[in-house]
């Protein structure tokens, strides 16, 4: 069952009740059956084992560590987000497999020679991807990224990820002046808060399978906590791209991201993927890249299962 991601953007209190996530909110509705100057709060429910991500937008959301624990133990993802409505903090489990310790030992014994397979493989299929929302979206030649995912070598020494990487932003958005800077000019907001939600969907589905997201296969930041998601979500990429393109040709206004592109962006979990050959949502998609990132892993098998467009 595809998991729901809950975006809270209000002031809202957060508790739990019986395996329930109780959703009280401080916008109440007049009932004239009580007297001048009483009002009543709107409650709602949710059951924790339905929730997979959950972002907390908001200075005056309250959260209980009982509720914390729960969404924790469901193996949920919690996102916090800055006063610019950009995600800034990630919480997740620490235990998300049963057999978590066996799973660490072959994460840490991989061999050089396997993650730099493992990156040749991961690289193929981003290029390969973004070829495609290039050809879909813009109809675009892609005859030389093609190439470039051809050729991609073992670890990608020649770096065709930045050479491919190049060509693609210069042709998606027909935007004077674009170019893909975390600091840059609309759709980079939508980009980085897009991305932001795919490398927790990523980060939760790494967990699960019981890997550490901050040991990476080519990402080796000392800062960055999460260099395993940065590299398996690589591919994914591509459908957050496609995604932001759908929304600049739509005639929103994307200067600001405001609450109705942000609900828009939240549909990215369950954006609709191809993985072995057979439909499925993002974040179910992403569970069996991670689990297949295992079985490569502790030698069951040679090559992850990533979606491909």
């Amino acid at each position: 069952m595809i998991k729901k991601t809950l975006y809270f953007g209000n002031p809202v209190y957060l508790s739990l009740k019986n395996a329930q996530l109780v959703i009280k909110l401080p916008e109440v509705v007049k009932n004239d059956t009580l007297p001048d100057g009483f009002k009543q709060q709107m409650e709602l429910t949710k059951p924790i084992e339905d929730i997979g991500v959950v972002v907390l937008d908001h200075k005056q959301i309250t959260i209980t560590s009982g509720t914390l624990e729960a969404l924790l133990e469901n193996n949920s993802a919690v996102i916090t987000c800055d006063s610019k409505s950009m995600p800034v903090g990630l919480m997740l489990p620490l235990y998300g497999n049963t057999t978590q310790n066996e799973r660490f030992r072959q994460q840490l014994d991989a061999s050089v020679p396997l993650k730099k397979q493992l990156w040749q493989q991961t690289i193929k299929t981003k290029i390969g991807n973004q070829a495609a929302v290039l050809r879909s979206c813009v109809d675009s030649e892609t005859g030389c990224m093609k190439t470039w995912a051809a050729d991609v070598k073992s670890g990608d020494p020649d770096n065709l990820e930045a050479r491919a990487a190049a060509y693609y932003w210069k042709n998606l958005f027909d935007i004077p002046e674009f170019t893909r800077d975390r600091d840059g000019i609309p759709p980079n907001n939508l980009l980085n808060y897009g991305y932001a939600i795919l490398r927790a969907v990523i980060a939760r589905a790494l967990v699960s399978s019981g890997m550490l997201p901050t040991l990476g296969i080519h990402h080796h930041n000392r800062y960055n906590a999460y260099c395993l998601a940065d590299d398996i979500m690589e591919p994914y990429r591509p459908y957050v791209d496609r995604l932001v393109f759908e929304i600049t040709r739509s005639g929103q206004d994307f200067q600001e991201l405001t609450k109705e592109l942000k609900a828009q962006m939240l549909s990215i979990p369950t954006l609709e993927v191809i993985i072995g050959g057979k439909r499925s949502p993002l974040m179910i998609a992403a569970g069996q890249t991670t689990a297949s990132l295992y079985k490569c892993f502790s030698g069951e098998l040679r090559r992850i299962q990533y979606p491909e467009m």
